[in-house]
């Protein structure tokens, strides 16, 4: 530095230096400026310093530096008490507690100079005058170290009892360790509840509830209590993440990722942390951050994944295996080290346990994007009796039987029990009917590839005698060949398939089942034809037709399981039908009944497409009744036969329909669901990603803020433009703004907010580029940017100023206004933004007319507002204390613009009687100040007047209004002595 600095400008360049992130550039400046310091001369500068340093390495990864700092304070103090003033001589005596847990944290300190530290602490507290709160407290987190239980339960009980007094840590982090304990001695539920202040917000200080979210995790896990496991985890990392210091936090939630079956997600949080592995400046979190990670490497190699390379130690490439003992090594080591300090075994036991711990949970969705390493999850397990057994150990025709048998009850299962004949076949000699049944199974498993294997497997039919059969083949092929773009040539061949197997059926040359079968393939082959060409009227006349043959040949045989299907089928594509002639209604009646038709004959797996239409299909009714329920059902019944990418669609079905209808709670539970299995399904990047944009929001309606910052941001790098839609990136970032916002984050809020207005100034409508500019704006304002909120809030009133929306407008110049009062010496430029607004109302209001909307009265109140707040901020811009000629002058020209609001809002009657009387007071206040009493009493007696009928005790602003009116009251009384 070139200059030495004065005693004031280093008390800002420490706090300063205080605000920026903990690590080793913010010590570094610490050290600089206690060199600077030292310049001055003043050894009440060089305390400062040595304070300002001492916090920066608590709560950093160095916190060994911090003894010799304090060693000095404390010599500084035994020599000079006379240089400390009330603050340092306070903070001198409080960092004793940092002494006492730093000591614990170095195993080279031995046990002896703890306990004679110690012994200090308690010493120079009671010269103080200080209780022995924190002086219980620090023996307590000793003997639990060290594993004394009994002398820790006697501390224990000894900090309770003890009074609180300044120097008793605060509420937040006492609680902290109580729950600690608690869990520590197996009772989860009550650690919990002593947690519980804290995490509802009660509570807080500058690392709390960061610590007790991480601390929770594991007990809410042991405890089942896994949707608070998962909050806990996604708001407490989120609060950690900027904190150096809190390695020990950061382990316990890389524990749980590996306890609940996200080690994706762990890998993750290694990834972001490199410099956990090395940093020896606190053995003791160091030892806590090596447990975990071989806790998850273990877990790793257990799933087969031991050669996946992980994030590990810098210099080289790690497997998990290698890092798995190579950390087990680390954290033994480190164990061994305290422990041989403390003379007990203590430490290691607790890292082995730690090490050794068993998943709590196989999966438990968090609902940020992450791919698991392990493979992919099996479908759940199906009813006993629907696996077959190893085709090797059967006789094949247990394993033909078996298949029929399936296929007959049209079971999901069948596909894979005809594979398991195609595999027990061999080199069997089979007869033509069977070869026929594996060939025409195989064709339906190959989808558009299957088309050739139907003509042999017709060829095999025909030759084993059943003509009808070798028909239906050849339409399931012709279906097979629409499907792949040949609909003309699919459609020829079924109508000479038609037209056959009627003669054949008149004739009884075929059966219902095999008639059924080419009939229904027509039917389908019409209705993909009537897509093709977008529901012209005579391939729907067509179609139709074609499907009211298939219900008239199927209802009368819906005593069979397979005829049953087919009437049920036909009534969804009557369904269908009636959707793309947009009769909607009658699509809803119909596909209802095809469900109820597949629930009646015992295949619930086939009602679930139809249900899934159907509630939507009743969304655009505007049935939410009925939509939640179809999709409900579609849910449950497709749950035990559904792959991952059909759970996922139905999840997120249900929780759409539920959030149109404000159950948001639920919504983000199937979102969240939606989005686990669109990662099991592979569709993270696509699916997924919708699913969480969803549930970022359900989470932000119900304003679960961290977390839906957490699942947002995650989301955001999978959204694109030409997948999800380009509103899809705005609203997200939107939603984004909106968490950071509550969270206090306001300069990434209108970093958020920035950034969606940019892509929105492309769109034609422009009301929500306007929107976020003016947002982005607020969150400039707040975060202390008043140059940049001044641009955003101008951009934003020329956009409102274009659209024609006034009130945008008005309250962009008033926000203007505002900052312009607060930045600039002269208030001009500020009276004239107020006045712009001003008369932008007055024109707006000259060119509108009585309407049902409302719209003039909302613009009259705008014009009120205006004059409301162009007085205050008038009033607002004379010093505390000026009561000369500008106090007079100010005060008078407010008055006129409070009393202009007044005459405006009064019109307006009752919808505006809070406003009016709110500004009724206003201009009391400042005729009291005037030193008019009598004017500011009528209009105190004016507003209680205004609220005689209204009845105040279900009228908060009521009450409000008149309570205030009567401290003016009695203030004017007091002052002119009535």
């Amino acid at each position: 530095m070139s200059q030495t600095m004065d005693f004031d400008t280093l008390r800002r360049a420490m706090a300063d230096n205080y605000e920026q992130p903990e690590g080793p550039a913010r010590n570094a400046r610490a050290e600089q400026l206690l060199t600077e310091a030292e310049k001055l001369n003043i050894p009440l500068a060089v305390i400062e310093a040595l304070g300002h340093q001492l916090k920066v390495y608590n709560y950093s990864s160095e916190k060994d530096k911090m003894f010799v700092p304090f060693a000095r304070l404390l010599r500084m103090w035994d020599e000079r008490p006379e240089d400390f003033d009330e603050y340092e001589i306070h903070s001198l005596h409080w960092v004793f507690k940092w002494m006492s847990a730093g000591m614990l944290g170095q195993p080279h300190i031995p046990l002896a100079s703890i306990e004679k530290w110690l012994g200090e602490m308690e010493h120079r507290y009671r010269l103080a005058g200080h209780s022995e709160r924190a002086v219980r407290s620090a023996e307590f987190s000793v003997a639990r170290h060290i594993g004394d239980l009994a002398r820790a339960e006697r501390a224990y009980a000894a900090w309770l009892a003890a009074d609180r007094d300044s120097m008793a840590d605060c509420h937040a982090c006492e609680l902290r360790d109580q729950g600690w304990w608690q869990a520590r001695k197996g009772a989860d539920a009550d650690a919990l509840e002593v947690w519980r202040p804290v995490v509802e917000g009660e509570y807080v200080c500058a690392h709390e509830p960061h610590a007790i979210l991480a601390s929770s995790l594991v007990p809410l896990l042991r405890l089942g209590r896994l949707d608070e496991a998962r909050a806990h985890h996604l708001r407490g990392f989120r609060l950690i993440r900027p904190m150096e210091s809190m390695r020990g936090a950061y382990a316990d939630h890389v524990e749980f990722c590996a306890l609940s079956g996200n080690e994706a997600r762990a890998l993750e949080l290694l990834a972001e942390r490199p410099a956990y592995f090395t940093d020896s400046g606190e053995p003791r979190s160091k030892l806590d951050f090596m447990a975990v990670v071989a806790l998850l490497m273990d877990r790793l190699v257990e799933l087969g994944l031991g050669e996946q390379t992980v994030p590990g130690p810098a210099g080289r490439v790690w497997s998990a295996r290698e890092l798995a003992a190579h950390a087990r090594a680390e954290a033994l080591a480190l164990a061994a080290r305290f422990d041989e300090r403390n003379g007990t075994a203590h430490v290691s036991e607790r890292a082995r346990e730690r090490m050794d711990r068993r998943p709590l949970v196989d999966r438990l969705p968090l609902g940020v994007r992450s791919t698991r390493p392990a493979p992919t999850a099996p479908r759940p397990p199906a009813a006993p009796d629907s696996a077959p057994a190893p085709a090797v150990e059967r006789d094949l025709r247990d394993v033909l039987a078996e298949a029929r048998s399936r296929s007959d009850a049209l079971r999901p299962d069948a596909m894979d029990a005809w594979a398991a004949v195609a595999r027990a076949a061999g080199d069997h000699e089979l007869d033509a009917r069977d070869r026929a049944e594996i060939a025409d199974h195989e064709a339906m498993s190959r989808g558009p590839e299957g088309a050739p294997l139907f003509e042999r497997a017709a060829e095999l039919y025909a030759e084993a005698g059943d003509p009808g059969e070798a028909l239906a083949a050849r339409a399931r092929g012709a279906y097979v060949r629409a499907l792949t773009g040949h609909s003309d040539d699919a459609l020829r061949t079924i109508n000479d398939l038609h037209r056959q197997v009627r003669a054949l059926f008149a004739k009884d040359g075929t059966g219902v089942r095999q008639t059924a079968a080419v009939l229904v393939g027509r039917a389908r082959i019409l209705v993909h034809r009537v897509h093709e060409t977008e529901g012209a009227g005579t391939t729907v006349a067509a179609a139709e037709e074609a499907v009211r043959e298939l219900l008239a040949f199927a209802e009368p045989h819906i005593a069979q399981v397979r005829l049953a299907s087919r009437a049920a089928e036909a009534r969804a594509m009557l369904g269908e039908l009636a959707a793309l002639t947009g009769d909607a209604m009658t699509a809803a009646e119909l596909l209802a009944q095809a469900a109820e038709g597949f629930l009646a004959a015992g295949l619930p797996w086939f009602a679930v497409e139809y249900e899934a239409r159907l509630a939507g299909i009743a969304r655009e009714l505007g049935d939410a009744v009925e939509a939640e329920r179809a999709a409900r059902s579609a849910l449950e019944h497709g749950v035990e036969y559904l792959e991952p990418a059909g759970q996922a669609q139905l999840h997120l079905q249900l929780a759409e329909v539920l959030g149109t209808t404000g159950q948001f709670g639920p919504a983000a539970e199937h979102a969240l669901e939606a989005a686990h299995w669109a990662d099991e399904a592979g569709e993270g990047p696509t699916f997924g990603a919708w699913a969480r944009h969803q549930l970022g929001g359900f989470l932000l309606q119900q304003g679960r803020w961290a977390e839906a910052a957490e699942v947002l941001e995650s989301a955001l790098p999978d959204l694109t433009a030409e997948t999800h839609g380009d509103g899809a990136l705005v609203q997200t970032q939107w939603w984004l703004g909106d968490c950071h916002t509550e969270l206090g984050e306001h300069r990434e809020a209108a970093e958020r907010w920035l950034r969606a207005a940019e892509i929105a100034r492309h769109w034609p409508e422009q009301r929500d580029h306007a929107m976020l500019a003016h947002l982005a704006a607020e969150a400039l304002g707040h975060a202390g940017l008043p140059a940049e909120a001044d641009r955003a809030y101008a951009r934003a009133g020329d956009l409102w100023r274009d659209l024609g929306n006034v009130h945008g407008l008005a309250r962009a110049l008033r926000a203007r206004a505002w900052l312009a009062a607060r930045e600039d010496d002269e208030l001009d430029p500020a009276r004239e933004l107020m006045a712009q607004a001003v008369r932008e109302c007055e024109a707006a209001l000259e060119g509108a007319t009585e309407g049902e909307d409302g719209a003039r009265e909302r613009l009259v109140a705008e014009l009120g507002h205006t004059h409301r707040q162009f007085g205050d901020l008038v009033a607002r811009s004379v010093q505390d204390g000026d009561r000369g000629a500008d106090f007079q002058g100010a005060f008078e020209e407010a008055l006129g613009h409070v009393t202009r609001a007044v005459a405006v809002f009064a019109p307006l009657g009752e919808s505006a009687l809070d406003l009016r009387t709110g500004a009724e007071l206003a201009a009391g206040w400042l005729e009291a100040d005037l030193h008019r009493p009598a004017e500011a009493t009528a209009r105190a007696r004016a507003v209680l007047a205004a609220y005689a009928n209204r009845q105040e005790a279900d009228d908060e602003t009521a009450r409000a209004r008149c309570t205030e009116a009567d401290r003016m009251l009695e203030l004017l009384g007091t002052q002119t002595g009535q």
